[in-house]
C-alpha cells in the first residue's frame, strides 16, 4: 500500500469515526433519567411487582396443568425460573423494602417536602410579586389557587415579565428577589438533600428540586455578571460560576422567556409536591394526634 493510499484510508477512518462519535454524542444527549411525575414513579413500581406476582402464578398453574412441557423443556424451565427468582427480587422485594422506608421515615419526609413546597412557592410568588399580578390575599383561602391559575396564564406573565426587565427599578427588584431564592433553595437542599435520597421515591422528587434550583441559580450568576451587586461574595461567586461560559441569547426577551419557564416550573412543583406530601401522611391523623395530646393534658392539667 502506497503513502498516498494508506493516509487517505486514515483519514477516512478518522472521519468515520468523528461522524460515529457525533452520532453518539447526538443520541446521547438527554436529561435526567426519571419517571413524567411522581405518581408515574409509583404506578410504575407496583406495576412491575404486580406483573413478577403475576408471572409467578402463571407459571405454577401451568406446571400443575401442563407439567410435561415443562418436563421436555428444562433448559427453557430453567430459565424462565431464573427470570422470575430475578423480578420477585428486583420488584416485589424492592417494592416492600422501599415501602417500610417511606413508612419508617414519613414524618420527616412529610417535613422536608413541606419545606420544599415552601421554598418553591417562595420562586413563583415573588415573580408575580415583581410583576404586579400577585392577586390580594382576601380571601385568604383561595389565594394560592388564584394565584397559580395567573401563573398558568403563560402570555399575561410572559408581557409582565418583559415589562419588568424593560424598567431598571423593577429590573433590579426582579434581580434581588432571584438572589435571594437562590440562597435559600442552596440553605433547603443542603440541609435535606442527604436525607431524601435514602428512599428512591423521595431521591426522585428531590431531583426535580434540584433541576429548579439549578436553573435559579443560573440566572441568577448571568445576573450577577452583567450587572455585578454591591455584595462582594456575589461578586465572587457570579464569576466563578460555570453559567458565564454558556451563551446566551441578549436582550431581555430571552431572560423573560427563562424566568416565565422557571415560574412555570416551581408552581408545579409546588402543587405536585404537596400532593404527595399529604399521601403520606394525612392530615387526619395529625388533626387525631393533636386532639388526642390535648385530651390528655387537660386530663393531667384540670
Amino acid at each position: 500500500m502506497g503513502p498516498l493510499k494508506w493516509w487517505m484510508n486514515v483519514a477516512h477512518t478518522d472521519h468515520l469515526d468523528r461522524a460515529s462519535s457525533t452520532t453518539r454524542a447526538k443520541r446521547t444527549i438527554s436529561g435526567p433519567r426519571r419517571t413524567r411525575s411522581i405518581d408515574a414513579y409509583l404506578r410504575q413500581t407496583r406495576l412491575v411487582a404486580l406483573f413478577a406476582l403475576a408471572a409467578l402464578v402463571a407459571g405454577v398453574v401451568s406446571d400443575f396443568t401442563d407439567g410435561s412441557f415443562w418436563r421436555h423443556h428444562s433448559l427453557l424451565a430453567g430459565l424462565v425460573s431464573s427470570v422470575l427468582v430475578v423480578m420477585l427480587s428486583a420488584a416485589v422485594i424492592n417494592e416492600i423494602i422501599e415501602s417500610r422506608r417511606r413508612q419508617r421515615w414519613s414524618t420527616l419526609a412529610q417535613y422536608v417536602m413541606f419545606e420544599l413546597v415552601r421554598n418553591a412557592r417562595m420562586m413563583w410568588l415573588g415573580v408575580l410579586d415583581v410583576s404586579g399580578l400577585l392577586p390580594s390575599s382576601d380571601p385568604q383561602n383561595d389565594f394560592v389557587e388564584r394565584s397559580s391559575r395567573i401563573v398558568r396564564d403563560t402570555s399575561r406573565l410572559t408581557t409582565a415579565v418583559r415589562a419588568v426587565l424593560e424598567n431598571p427599578e423593577t429590573h433590579q427588584h426582579l434581580h434581588r428577589e432571584i438572589a435571594f431564592c437562590s440562597e435559600h433553595a442552596d440553605e433547603v437542599l443542603g440541609r435535606w438533600a442527604g436525607v431524601m435520597l435514602n428512599v428512591e421515591l423521595y431521591a426522585e422528587m428531590i431531583d426535580r428540586h434540584v433541576e429548579l434550583a439549578g436553573d435559579v441559580s443560573w440566572i441568577g450568576a448571568i445576573l450577577d455578571n452583567e450587572y455585578p451587586p454591591d455584595d462582594a461574595r456575589r461578586r465572587s461567586r457570579a464569576r466563578s460560576s460555570p453559567a458565564v461560559q454558556i451563551a446566551v441569547e441578549p436582550g431581555s426577551h430571552w431572560l423573560a422567556e427563562r424566568v416565565v419557564i422557571i415560574t412555570q416550573l416551581a408552581e408545579t412543583l409546588d402543587r405536585r409536591t404537596l400532593e404527595i406530601a399529604l399521601q403520606i401522611v394525612p392530615i387526619d391523623w395529625w388533626k387525631e394526634r393533636l386532639g388526642t395530646k390535648t385530651s390528655a393534658q387537660s386530663r393531667n392539667h384540670p
